[in-house]
């Protein structure tokens, strides 16, 4: 990449957290010139962006941009925009703290079904005391659908826990103590020795339904689902149908494909499904700084930043 002005000038459209995201910024790089939407500042001057979720139409408004940040894990909400020219580099957040918290969500909600408290809590509606035997960890397949920087993490503290965990993702990926697929032609594979099958792949055209009553149809009897990535991922009818049937224990979901989910929403009162409001992992703020200020000087040194997204596969 050719070397950057060394002044930035940012631009930060947060979802209401724009505030926290300037004066962050402003202490991280001291000499850059940061305005928010809500500023008063030249839309020709501005050439790094940083957005989460940003208005429609704000990308075109910028003719001078030299990257776009996205201030989350995922890029759909940049990558979507049919104003986003071809040319700009969008950057992702790699870690910035969140893989940290998504290990503890996954482990939490793969206990919740290997030690049968999804059981134990149908039972107490009923007032019932029914012990079950302990299954043993080793005999609990996981499979991890994506093995970014957040899946690999997730997949390997499960690992390290004592679960049987294989991965799965668009191309191979080697992680000790990890069984790993790739590519369509294994996804069925894959599927069928998921005990508990955790999705986090990123939005894509590729990925948006890939949980749908076929691929569902793969996973063993009494299987359940994880997906703390993007509520798109499920077909929702077709999930609770496999729930309804009996084809699936139960599902444990951060996200949903409309949020927040709906007050009418059927997952809300379902008895196999549990409901988090898209907490699974939050994006800290001081870690994301110092994130993208790195990759800020990168660029003005004429370098590749760290976390550039392929604009072909969408991550």
């Amino acid at each position: 990449m050719s070397p950057q002005s060394a002044t930035p000038n940012i631009l930060i459209s947060a979802a209401g957290e724009d505030a926290d995201w300037k004066k962050a910024m402003v202490e991280r790089l001291p000499d850059a010139n940061v305005a928010t939407t809500d500023d008063d500042y030249d839309p020709a001057t501005i050439d790094h962006a940083l957005f989460w979720k940003q208005p429609q139409g704000l990308i075109k408004t910028l003719p001078n941009l030299k990257a776009i940040f996205s201030l989350g894990a995922g890029v759909d909400h940049v990558v979507s925009s049919p104003s986003l020219p071809a040319d700009i580099p969008v950057i992702r957040l790699e870690d910035a703290g969140m893989a940290d918290q998504m290990v503890q969500y996954h482990l939490y909600a793969a206990l919740h079904f290997m030690r049968d408290f999804d059981v134990y809590a149908a039972q107490q509606a009923k007032a019932t005391w029914t012990q079950h035997d302990v299954a043993r960890i080793s005999k609990c397949r996981v499979g991890v659908m994506g093995l970014g920087a957040l899946g690999a993490a997730v997949a390997s503290a499960l690992s390290n826990l004592g679960f049987a965990v294989s991965g799965w993702s668009r191309s191979m990926k080697a992680i000790d103590g990890i069984t790993t697929y790739a590519g369509e032609d294994a996804f069925a594979e894959f599927l069928g020795q998921s005990d508990i099958l955790i999705c986090l792949l990123p939005r894509t055209p590729e990925t948006e339904g890939l949980l749908n009553s076929a691929a569902l149809s793969h996973l063993p009897k009494r299987a359940a689902i994880i997906n703390a990535a993007r509520g798109a991922m499920i077909n929702e009818a077709d999930l609770l149908r496999a729930l309804d049937t009996g084809h699936l224990r139960g599902a444990f979901l951060d996200v949903a494909v409309t949020e927040p989910l709906p007050e009418s929403h059927p997952f809300w009162d379902h008895p196999k499904i549990r409901i988090t409001p898209h907490i699974a992992a939050a994006t800290r703020i001081e870690e994301a700084v110092d994130q993208i200020a790195q990759n800020i000087h990168r660029m003005a040194r004429g370098e590749t930043p760290s976390g550039l997204v392929d604009r072909q596969s969408g991550y």
